[in-house]
């Protein structure tokens, strides 16, 4: 007696679902949403940011009045930035870098073999909440700052170089935002890339301005952060540097070229 063992059915398996960019983007929304670190990180932002500028006007604002000041109250009235640059660029590493210390990382590239819509991801997203971080900042800023500089009648407008410098103060944390996202991506390393990020804004810039001649001009205009940080101010406390536009947009495609490496970093090198 025989038996007949009949052939399994051939499984057929469904090629995987293509993620598209709003899934990814919806994904990073919460995961960015969800962790307090984003928050405090925002909170300090404005609170950092809009009191240290009101709180140099207030102390200012008398010597400014004087005559015998050898700076402008617009250099003070968004004064604060140079302090929110840090909250923007702890933000972007932390964005990016907090899934490789936990691993997480390599669920959400398996989620998404199209790597280089999540690393957009990240960054949109970061850039979309620190422009709005960096508005809301400058605009408190400006109302507490100019309060005293009012007392004293050296108040500015909200116009003109001013109110560029609101908007401008948003556009350019969300850069340095988007500059921490690439790093982030690049070190895989919190602490390394928070590390390095500091010390090219706050170190590297200072000591360029000490090569001697144009060489050292240069450079120091050129600087990521030196270049920035001129949309984000009515009158800067550096002299000779770029214009506010053509400035900025020396400080994007910096910022753009970084993006790009990351990209093409992420995608050669496994999670």
């Amino acid at each position: 007696m025989t038996a007949q063992v009949e052939a399994a059915p051939e499984l057929k398996t469904a090629p995987p679902a293509r993620v598209g960019f709003t899934a990814v983007l919806r994904s990073e929304r919460i995961k960015l949403t969800s962790v307090r670190s984003t928050w405090w990180t925002v909170v300090a932002l404005v609170v950092l940011g809009a009191g240290l500028t009101t709180a140099l006007c207030w102390g200012n604002a008398e010597w400014l009045a004087s005559g015998d000041a050898d700076e402008a109250p617009g250099s003070f009235i968004t004064v604060g930035m140079t302090l929110a640059q840090v909250c923007a660029l702890v933000l972007g590493v932390l964005t990016a870098s907090s899934e490789y210390g936990t691993g997480m990382i390599r669920t959400t590239l398996a989620a998404t073999p199209v790597r280089g819509r999540v690393l957009l991801a990240k960054a949109v997203l970061v850039a979309a909440v620190l422009m709005v971080a960096g508005t809301v900042t400058a605009l408190l800023g400006y109302a507490g700052g100019n309060y005293f500089l009012d007392r004293e009648g050296i108040g500015l407008a909200l116009e003109g170089d001013v109110a560029r410098a609101m908007y401008g103060s948003g556009l350019f944390l969300a850069g340095l935002g988007v500059l921490g996202v690439a790093v982030g991506f690049l070190v895989r390393h919190t602490a390394a890339a928070i590390s390095i990020v500091l010390a090219q804004i706050f170190v590297v810039e200072a000591l360029v301005g000490l090569i001697p001649g144009s060489v050292g001009d240069w450079a120091a205009k050129l600087m990521p952060g030196n270049a920035g940080l001129q949309i984000a101010s009515p009158t800067t406390f550096i002299p000779d540097m770029l214009d506010p536009w053509p400035a900025f947009g020396v400080f994007s495609l910096e910022v753009a070229a970084l993006l790009v490496l990351a990209w093409l970093m992420l995608r050669r090198r496994d999670a």
